[in-house]
């Protein structure tokens, strides 16, 4: 029976990341229904702090670009690059990641892309080499914010091993940063420069290449733009000190005990009036929030979370006896195993936070130790392996030279090589970190 349940786990994720979007979530509820009403599994509480968390959080978001704040980082971004156009392939990545850090979602580097492109190409650096380590850290990065979805839900689900959001971001965030780098490092060197690249020259003999392009006088960031940039930083930043410094929450006594604010009731208010600040400072019209594909995205990354994670907690508390007895000893001994597993799971699910929910809780009942599930945090970043996201896509059309690209048998692509050599190194030194602040 369990190897029957699992198919069907398997199948529904299958099918949903194929029809993307809101998918992934329905086809874990359709699993949900088959695990429950064929199979009898009792179902579990379905991950409203998580999702709670995740709602507040692109809330704020969505205010920010609607006020012009994601066009205002943009235009910073694009002055950054402009400074050191022969250093774009260590530059652009730095970009991006400081983009998702501060956003908590990877899809804001899509503003950034075209740059990082015309940038590269304009001073005669391959445009592979810069794009495809951008996009990897636009991805890595959301592993290292301390709003991101995917942070929110291993902070919730360690929270009670007295873990607190300092203890993942120390880790976290020197272990993806410095991995992308060393990614940076290996994507320097691939393919041929681009004036010996043998495809770029045909297509610039056949006039497919469009000249560069002059630079447009940038229109002036409005002091709203600007403020809603600060109060963004400012929540983000007070999250982390409330995640930090416990003793900053609300106490109250429960039971005979004190007891502070949970940290994700915490960030959900601080998200949730960071969003009414930007709203009612910046005069930001509320239909405007939910318009922004920043917003879209979180939400359907709340579906998703709703319907995979609620199917996935439900399949392996239904057959944790077995597991425990099959995997407990093996994973103890090797936990790089376990990471590999988040690294699997991550490719079908297309979701860091997605992948957080559904497999962590397994490791945390194995008995895995929360520091070495820190240390494997970043493995949730598999969704590159397959080239069929949306940044990575957009990176592709981005590139008009026609040096990032797909190869002909599907796996060779331009971001495979960044994105392993990044999750392998991020994985490494968040082991190695653990080991002197655990």
């Amino acid at each position: 029976m369990f190897w029957l349940e699992f198919l069907i786990v398997l199948i529904c994720i299958f099918v949903g990341a194929r029809l993307g979007g809101v998918g992934l979530g329905v086809m874990g509820g359709v699993g949900l229904a088959i695990l429950t009403f064929f199979f009898h599994l009792q179902p579990t509480a379905p991950p409203i702090d998580v999702m709670l968390m995740i709602v507040a959080v692109i809330t704020a978001a969505g205010a920010l670009q609607a006020a012009g704040g994601m066009n205002y980082l943009v235009q910073l971004a694009e002055k950054m690059l402009r400074r050191n156009p022969s250093h774009i392939t260590f530059m652009g990545p730095i970009v991006t990641y400081l983009f998702t850090f501060c956003a908590g979602t990877g899809h804001v580097a899509y503003s950034v892309l075209p740059v990082i492109a015309e940038v590269a190409r304009e001073s005669g650096v391959r445009p592979e080499r810069p794009m495809s380590i951008a996009v990897i850290a636009s991805q890595q990065a959301i592993t290292a914010s301390p709003i991101s979805a995917a942070t929110v839900a291993l902070l919730g689900l360690i929270s009670g091993y007295n873990i607190q959001l300092i203890d993942i971001l120390m880790v976290s965030i020197p272990a993806t940063f410095l991995g992308c780098m060393i990614g940076a490092l290996f994507a320097s060197r691939m393919g041929k420069d681009l004036d010996k690249d043998p495809e770029y020259l045909r297509l610039v003999e056949e006039g497919q290449v469009p000249s560069f392009n002059q630079h447009e006088e940038q229109q002036p960031v409005n002091r709203r733009a600007k403020l809603s940039v600060f109060v963004f930083l400012a929540a983000a930043f007070a999250v982390v000190l409330l995640g930090t410094f416990p003793e900053l929450r609300p106490a109250w006594e429960v039971a005979g005990k004190i007891e502070h604010m949970a940290m994700p009731v915490a960030i959900e208010i601080v998200m949730l009036t960071a969003a009414a600040c930007i709203i009612l400072l910046c005069k930001v019209n509320v239909d405007d929030v939910v318009k922004g594909n920043v917003f879209i995205a979180g939400a359907q990354a709340v579906v998703g979370i709703f319907g995979i994670a609620w199917m996935g907690d439900t399949f392996f508390a239904g057959n944790m006896e077995l597991l425990s007895g099959s995997i407990k000893g093996m994973v103890t001994a090797a936990p790089w195993l376990f990471a590999v597993a988040l690294f699997l799971l991550s490719i079908l699910l297309y979701s860091q936070a997605a992948t957080v929910r559904a497999l962590m809780p397994l490791g945390i009942a194995l008995g895995i130790p929360a520091s070495s599930l820190i240390a494997m945090f970043p493995a949730v970043n598999g969704y590159f392996f397959i080239p069929n996201y949306g940044t990575i896509i957009a990176a592709i059309n981005f590139d008009r030279t026609g040096t990032t690209r797909i190869g002909k048998y599907i796996l060779n692509h331009s971001f495979m090589i960044p994105g392993l050599v990044s999750t392998v190194s991020a994985v490494a030194i968040g082991f190695i970190l653990v080991q002197f602040l655990f």
